[in-house]
């Protein structure tokens, strides 16, 4: 594959995955703190699972994005029905208590050469990296950070998540951003959008969501090819 002049990554299952404790343990919490239905633990983590797909569909079809604190209150209110008041719900420590428990099961690198391939990248192509990621009960502040965990933080110029821009992938105004973004790292130099490779893990999100911008795009994870076949 030829290099670009400027790379543009989604984050999950594309550079990082779940540790698979994490949400089992997630859905302890909810049935310990916030499950007045006394639901069982396998139900709740359904009701996680239900939640997360629909706001996902949500944010696709809208292009807007639905936050993280709006996602965890549709848990509870599933949980519990009338039985707990949202009111009630300090979100500020929820909020905490969910960053702990991530950082205690961190989100993992995607596979053992991810680094390695973004490092030689960086290195053989002279290019501008950046981030474009739909978020959903991790919110962008906390997803820099497990980058920064992994010193992944160092290859981007920019980092751009659908909870801080308020709009989701495939929305056409979210590469937009990321465009107006590339221009100002690359000031004084013209990088045409066939100049530009956006790598993601999803055919409509990220494949098709960039060519119809013009913009190049490379399949990754959820095919055949790893993030190696950009190296070269």
């Amino acid at each position: 594959m030829p290099y670009f002049q400027h790379y543009s990554f989604d984050l999950w299952l594309t550079l990082i995955k779940s540790d698979p404790r994490f949400k089992p343990e997630r859905a302890k919490y909810f049935h310990q703190h916030f499950n007045k239905a006394d639901k069982s633990v396998d139900e709740i983590a359904t009701i996680f699972r239900q939640v997360d797909l629909m706001c996902n569909a949500v944010n696709e079809k809208s292009g807007k994005n639905i936050d993280a604190d709006e996602m965890y209150l549709m848990v509870i209110h599933l949980i519990n029905g009338d039985r707990l008041d949202i009111d009630e719900v300090d979100y500020q420590q929820l909020h905490n208590d969910m960053e702990a428990l991530l950082f205690k099961y961190p989100s993992q690198l995607y596979s053992d050469v991810t680094f390695e391939a973004l490092q030689t990248l960086k290195e053989k192509s002279g290019a501008t990296f950046s981030l474009l990621s739909n978020t959903g009960y991790i919110t962008g502040k906390t997803l820099r950070k497990v980058l920064a965990l992994y010193q992944l933080d160092t290859f981007f110029d920019f980092q751009l998540y659908s909870d801080e821009a308020g709009m989701s992938k495939p929305n056409p105004e979210f590469f937009e951003v990321m465009l107006k973004n590339i221009d100002i790292c690359n000031m004084g130099k013209d990088i045409p959008r066939s100049g530009i490779l956006h790598v993601g893990d999803n055919p409509k999100n990220d494949v098709a969501a960039a060519e119809a911008m013009g913009l190049k795009a490379a399949l990754i994870n959820s095919n055949q090819q790893t993030i190696l076949s950009l190296v070269g």
